[in-house]
């Protein structure tokens, strides 16, 4: 049988990917060429969100223990965003009130990252690890940021919004992090590096590590100036889906032990999500020939 922490989290992403293609077909067939990719960026941010919010739900007294011990009701918050996050997903999926569910998601990554992987960063800061999990859920919420500044006046009349210049450096500044990781260790799974090493089925696993290494610091620094980001964040966006299919993916088919494709299946969420949050801010950067620092005034 089934573990339930195993199979109420894989059906919700199922259904989440299923009626999010249903509902993203008119987007994506008004779209051509790279836009079609970029058109499916918010299922899938939405699709990871659902699977772990059915996390919380079947691992709530699990994950209770991550809750900062000086916050009171720590099972309350673990529940709370579970449904948090079904709400995101939910919003993005159907497309409604983006900008207020974007905002939010990009608040609450932030609040993560500042009320419990800064603590941990600061208790252990020689384990590289524990920077990597403050940086990936960073560029999380600079995601969220980016698709909410899709959704103001400002950016569709002029392309730009403070929102979206956050977003940009929330999701840079880890990109270029990423990158130097992979190249200093090119052994472990390429994507976001945290601890796995690349499984047995990659051929060369180095060069994997080495060419997404070489491909985050490029994008992050093409999403710095403001030069062919928007081209820079499709194709990495598009590397990203490739490692969840070839790299991550099987893992739920080669793991026969629960914990293990358990472990695989939070992968397959981690790396679809980050294709996901590049694919959002490729939606969002407008392209331009000439360079354009994000930290530029607006």
């Amino acid at each position: 049988m089934v573990k339930p922490y195993l199979l109420w989290p894989a059906c919700t992403g199922t259904i989440a990917l299923l009626g999010g293609l249903v509902a993203v077909r008119r987007p994506w067939s008004a779209a051509s060429g790279w836009d079609k990719l970029i058109a499916l960026g918010p299922l899938f941010v939405a699709v990871p969100l659902a699977t772990f919010g059915a996390e919380h739900m079947v691992n709530a007294t699990f994950i209770a223990r991550m809750v900062p011990v000086w916050l009171p009701g720590r099972l309350f918050w673990a529940y709370f965003v579970g449904l948090a996050l079904f709400a995101a997903a939910a919003s993005l999926i159907l497309r409604r009130h983006v900008r207020l569910s974007a905002t939010l998601l990009g608040v609450m990554f932030f609040l993560f990252v500042t009320l419990m992987h800064v603590p941990n960063v600061a208790a252990d800061p020689g384990n590289r690890f524990m920077w990597a999990i403050a940086f990936r859920d960073l560029s999380f919420g600079g995601g969220g940021l980016a698709l909410a500044a899709t959704q103001t006046e400002r950016w569709r009349a002029r392309g730009t919004h403070w929102l979206l210049a956050a977003g940009r450096l929330m999701i840079a500044l880890p990109l270029l992090f990423f990158g130097f990781e992979h190249l200093l260790h090119p052994e472990f799974a390429p994507g976001v590096p945290l601890p796995k090493m690349a499984p047995a089925w990659i051929p060369v696993p180095a060069a994997w590590g080495y060419a997404t290494g070489a491909a985050e610091i490029a994008a992050a620094g093409a999403v710095l100036m403001g030069f062919r980001a928007r081209t820079a964040a499709t194709w990495l966006g598009l590397l990203m889906l490739l490692l969840t299919a070839v790299v991550y993916s099987p893992m739920l088919v080669t793991y026969t032990d629960p914990p293990a494709r358990f472990e695989g299946l939070n992968y397959v969420a981690d790396t679809l999500l980050f294709a996901g949050t590049i694919l959002v801010l490729a939606g969002a950067v407008r392209e331009r020939k000439d360079p354009e620092p994000v930290l530029s005034p607006r």
